[in-house]
């Protein structure tokens, strides 16, 4: 019940825009109200001045506001005056957004691991991969160089053996082979010893001067063979050796690739003949093809870029490999082709671009070319493997970060959600929340200071609550006092305000009004005649008959009792119910004159019972009704003058014998005065019929109840 809340009933008490007074706005102050509205002023005629008090405003609704917890102290709890401000502290980290201490530290945890890990690792992966490039261009070039060292070795092997084959020729044929000689057995031994010395060669022929010769060897040159010769005896003549280009000789299982190589026959300065071989490269095929695999493709070229040998069948002898952009860097390179070079390029295969790697190593001594290329996808599996596993083990990596982060922050932040949860409660008003946590860090003693923090709140608050109650029994007591004081000025109202205070609740109770409502109910009927202790005794205890006079000033007694209690903020809720509890539904009430919904629901109540207590009690020249009859002129007036709800609620409660009516006798004598104008009220229902006498007439029952 915290705070202020704005009772229900009093929502529709009047039609109009809604607004609400500011708290800080200064009280009205209000000249004395006429004791009765013109005709024509409507409501405003209720201020008088056309102005509302401090607790009406015109013509939003009524803003009477209920303190739920009025008589309390002003803090039983550290939350109750921040409660009475409309903020609730348990709340109160919403009204801004927050980022939880959980999300700080895992961010600073997982900053402080992963980004040097990330640049850590992107550093490390940047440098294998380049090393990973630089071995694989290496093993390219080693491959390459090997291969052409050996081709060099082979065709320096042949020199050697063909300038051997030469002198033995001169020797054995005393430095002339012309026709009488050359096919003399010794040269014929000669010519075929050497072809059988070496697998790789595979034909031999011994020509003079004259062209005429002799041969030796495993195949038999065809046309494109004897041109090859035709090339080689010329360069002989000129004193020149020849490389031949390669050539495929045989058909099927038969078919060699094969180039030719020659050598002149001299002596001294005479031209004697030429000896020319035709190798097998045979050899160098089971070489390319024992390096090649793993996307690894091997072949050579010559300087014209058509290939020699290739270690698989897809690639012809002869055929022109400049498409390819590492043969065409060689090629045009030509003399300066002396070192090995390798190269990024890519190629078309089918509908795909194929990124290569390749390098080429140059074979000075023949003008040839050993060239390997690879896919890059193959040639950098070892950098892709590299990164995807530098990748994975970074992810492992980052995972078991965070799961390290997430483990040492949610060490550091439970316990602080312990204690915020706890604060929470504390801020709720239970004080019986400890922290039952156990550690050795800063965050332990942080604990244990917290609990000692709760128990001396909680014996404070005790206290307080303690101190509270007894203000809100003296605040009663002094308030039953202030009223028992007011009923004592007059015999006739001895003990009147506890009977209407008492009706009054029950009235509420059975219209199944809130508990604030029926706390403040039970303050304002209370008080409700408080102003009469403002009025002379001259007229307050007159035994006879109040003149027109008179009884104008005894109606002032609702608006005295207002003013004596409006200084008092903690009754301002209470106010309607004192000077409101005479007015009427049908507007004949006073002292404003208000009408229907107009009244609040506080004096409405206040209204039905103090009409009950002023029938059934004696009065001047009026002897106390039974409650039948009490009840009978109470429901002829509903809709008139009194709340239809509160009259049924009074009704019922009645009907339960809730409420007992005790006779007590005034010994002070009273002066005869004509008789009150009566008029036979019917009886409805299974109440009793009311007598004769029964008065009518609004005006002396309004006398009756002052």
């Amino acid at each position: 019940m915290e705070g202020f809340e704005e009772a229900p009933e009093l929502r529709s008490e009047f039609e109009g825009p809604k607004s609400e007074v500011p708290r800080s706005a200064p009280a009205v102050r209000r000249p004395p109200f006429p004791a009765k509205p013109a005709p024509d002023a409507g409501f405003n005629g209720y201020f008088g001045n056309g102005e509302c008090p401090s607790f009406f405003v015109l013509p939003p609704r009524f803003p009477v506001r209920i303190l739920r917890r009025p008589l309390k102290a002003a803090a039983t709890s550290p939350s109750a005056s921040a409660k009475s401000e409309g903020r609730d502290l348990s709340s109160s980290a919403s009204n801004h957004a927050r980022i939880p201490i959980l999300y700080v530290i895992l961010g600073v945890l997982l900053v402080i691991s992963i980004i040097p890990m990330y640049f850590y690792s992107s550093q490390v992966e940047a440098i294998n991969r380049d090393r990973l490039k630089t071995n694989e261009m290496l093993l390219q070039n080693t491959v390459t160089r090997s291969l052409a060292d050996d081709l060099a070795q082979q065709e320096r092997s042949l020199r050697m053996m063909l300038a051997n084959l030469s002198s033995a020729i001169q020797i054995a044929s005393g430095g002339d082979i012309g026709e009488k000689n050359i096919e003399a057995p010794e040269l014929r031994a000669l010519l075929e010893n050497f072809v059988s010395s070496s697998d790789e060669i595979a034909y031999a022929t011994l020509l003079n001067s004259d062209a005429k010769g002799i041969s030796a060897g495993r195949i038999a040159p065809d046309a494109f063979l004897q041109r090859e010769l035709e090339r080689a005896y010329a360069a002989a003549r000129d004193g020149r050796v020849y490389n031949g280009q390669a050539l495929v000789v045989g058909e099927g299982k038969s078919e060699r690739t094969v180039f030719l190589v020659s050598y002149p026959v001299r002596y001294g300065q005479r031209f004697l003949g030429m000896i020319a071989s035709v190798v097998d490269l045979q050899f160098l095929i089971r070489r390319l093809q024992e390096v090649s695999g793993g996307g690894l493709t091997p072949y050579v070229v010559d300087a014209q870029g058509r290939l020699v040998a290739a270690a698989t069948p897809e690639f012809a002898t002869g055929q022109d490999m400049k498409n390819l952009e590492i043969v065409r860097n060689f090629v045009e390179g030509g003399n300066k082709a002396q070192l090995a070079a390798t190269k990024e390029f890519s190629i078309n295969a089918a509908s795909e671009r194929i990124e290569m790697l390749g390098t080429y190593s140059p074979v000075t001594s023949l003008d040839w070319a050993v060239v390997v290329q690879k896919p890059q996808r193959e040639a950098y599996r070892g950098v892709l493997e590299m990164q995807r596993t530098a990748r994975l083990l970074a992810l492992l990596a980052v995972l078991l970060s965070i799961g390290v982060s997430i483990f040492a922050a949610r060490r550091i932040t439970n316990p602080l959600q312990v204690l915020t949860q706890s604060s929470r409660a504390l801020a709720r008003g239970d004080f019986s929340q400890r922290v039952n946590l156990w550690s050795r860090t800063e965050i332990g003693e942080l604990a244990h200071t917290f609990n000692t923090m709760s128990d001396e709140l909680e014996h404070f608050v005790e206290d307080l609550k303690r101190a509270a109650e007894e203000n809100r029994e003296l605040f009663m007591g002094s308030i039953q006092m202030l009223a028992g004081a007011v009923d004592e000025k007059d015999p006739y109202t001895r003990g009147h305000s506890d009977r209407v205070t008492r009706y009054s609740l029950l009235i509420a109770k059975q219209m199944k009004l809130d508990a604030t409502f029926m706390e403040t109910l039970q303050i304002s009927a209370q008080l409700h005649d408080v102003g009469k202790i403002g009025i002379e005794d001259h007229i307050l205890k007159k035994p006879g008959a109040l003149t027109a006079e008179e009884f104008e000033v005894m109606k002032t007694h609702t608006t005295k009792g207002a003013n004596i209690l409006r200084p008092v903020t903690q009754l301002a809720e209470m106010l309607p119910g004192i000077e409101l509890h005479h007015e009427a539904l049908d507007g004949r009430g006073y002292p404003y004159g208000l009408q229907g919904d107009q009244i609040p629901l506080l004096a409405r109540v206040i209204a039905v019972a103090d009409t009950f207590d002023a029938l059934t009690t004696n009065r001047p020249y009026q002897t106390a009704h039974t409650p039948e009859q009490a009840l009978q002129i109470i429901k002829n007036l509903a809709g008139k003058r009194l709340d239809p709800a509160a009259v049924e609620a009074l009704l019922a409660v009645c009907a339960r014998g809730e409420i007992k009516i005790q006779r007590f006798t005034i010994k002070r004598p009273i002066p005869s005065a004509p008789a009150p104008v009566a008029v036979p009220v019917a009886v409805e229902g299974p109440l009793a019929p009311a007598p004769a006498a029964v008065a009518a007439d609004t005006a002396a029952l309004e006398r009756t109840r002052v």
